[in-house]
């Protein structure tokens, strides 16, 4: 089946919204916290470990599951949900984000598609919006992204024109081959900060009627928070409030926040398990190393009221002494902690927002978690 979107209640101070997102493997409230699985996987952790924190759509990565294993080996595994054990919604991105970095000048990129080389081996490889599709309807995941053109932030305005006009060509391209029925497939809107590029990309994406929709291009190294706002300000007023709203690539604490006020409804970001491996942990003062000699006879959890199983079961001490003696444990630890605070924090988000109090939430969160940052 698509999935759907069921509005349930609007906060009446913002445009902050509480919804329902049924899927082939159930329903799910949002806004929600989607966990990165790049390559089937979700960094030093089991899925047993991220379903046990609440974990609802897990992300996995088209170009890297492409390269390994294969996307037919994939689907002769009985498709993604069964090679990565997950009986729960998998979304997998276009690949869009990981061939762009690896494409080294303007004339990788042409009409058909981009030409890079392999991170892996140097490679030459071609991907175009239909193969990307292809790729994705054998990974059978939930939810497939359209092929988009990912510009860096320093891109001008006519490059970004020129970008927008060619992301929705593809997005037509990729919707054309797209033949899995139980697999949705949400559009992407780009554009930069620029208010008429958003409004056109919006516009013109949501005539191509598509399951969901993604405000991409805010995740870019160099782009600004005014940015990043300005870009979901000048999108969400286009796109139907009957269809899920994603920000792709977004897992700053403050910036879910920002964003489930502006009326997003999704997000992912591989920050929660990257910040693990390096000792960081997410706390409501913000965040903490744990290699800092203070955290030595330090016997307490990261957070008294976490109900997470690191928060549960081990203290910082020894937390700290796991990734000073660089045992893998630690950051399988930090990275269930830190992941269970973004799911957490939507979870509080969708609270408030059914009682009207998401600028207090706010106000409160944003008070305590930066001052200390």
């Amino acid at each position: 089946m698509k999935v759907k979107y069921e509005l349930q209640k609007k906060d009446k101070q913002t445009k902050g919204r509480y919804g329902i997102l049924h899927t082939n493997y159930g329903s799910y409230e949002t806004p929600m916290f989607m966990p990165v699985g790049t390559l089937a996987n979700i960094k030093t952790m089991t899925i047993e470990q991220a379903k046990a924190e609440h974990s609802a759509v897990i992300l996995s990565n088209t170009y890297h599951l492409w390269l390994r294993p294969g996307e037919d080996i994939i689907k002769k595994a009985g498709g993604l949900h069964k090679f990565m054990n997950y009986d729960g919604p998998i979304l997998t991105d276009s690949g869009g984000f990981q061939v762009f970095s690896l494409a080294k000048n303007k004339k990788d990129i042409v009409e058909e598609g981009v030409h890079f080389k392999s991170h892996l081996d140097g490679s030459k490889l071609f991907l175009t919006p239909e193969k990307s599709i292809e790729i994705q309807n054998k990974l059978d995941s939930d939810i497939a992204m359209s092929f988009d053109e990912c510009p860096p932030a320093s891109a001008d305005y006519n490059y970004l024109k020129n970008s927008v006009e060619r992301t929705i060509r593809w997005a037509k391209r990729g919707k054309q081959v797209h033949k899995n029925e139980n697999q949705s497939l949400f559009g992407i809107i780009q554009g930069g900060p620029h208010k008429d590029l958003r409004k056109y990309s919006a516009i013109e994406t949501v005539k191509l009627d598509f399951d969901g929709y993604s405000i991409g291009g805010v995740a870019n190294d160099g782009e600004s928070k005014e940015d990043m706002y300005k870009a979901i300000d000048y999108s969400i007023p286009y796109i139907p409030e009957d269809k899920p709203r994603y920000l792709m690539g977004v897992g700053d604490p403050i910036d879910i926040i920002e964003g489930v006020i502006r009326g997003i409804d999704m997000f992912d970001c591989v920050l929660p398990t990257r910040l693990a491996r390096h000792a960081n942990a997410f706390t409501r003062k913000g965040k903490i190393n744990l290699r800092n000699s203070k955290f030595k006879e330090d016997f307490t959890s990261l957070e008294s009221n976490c109900d997470c199983y690191t928060c549960r079961h081990y203290t910082k001490a020894y937390i700290r002494h796991l990734m000073v003696c660089e045992e893998t444990l630690g950051s399988t630890l930090l990275s269930i902690h830190n992941i269970r605070f973004l799911i957490k924090l939507t979870e509080e988000l969708r609270e408030a927002i059914k009682e009207d109090r998401l600028l207090e939430y706010k106000e409160h969160f944003t008070k305590e978690y930066q001052k200390h940052e």
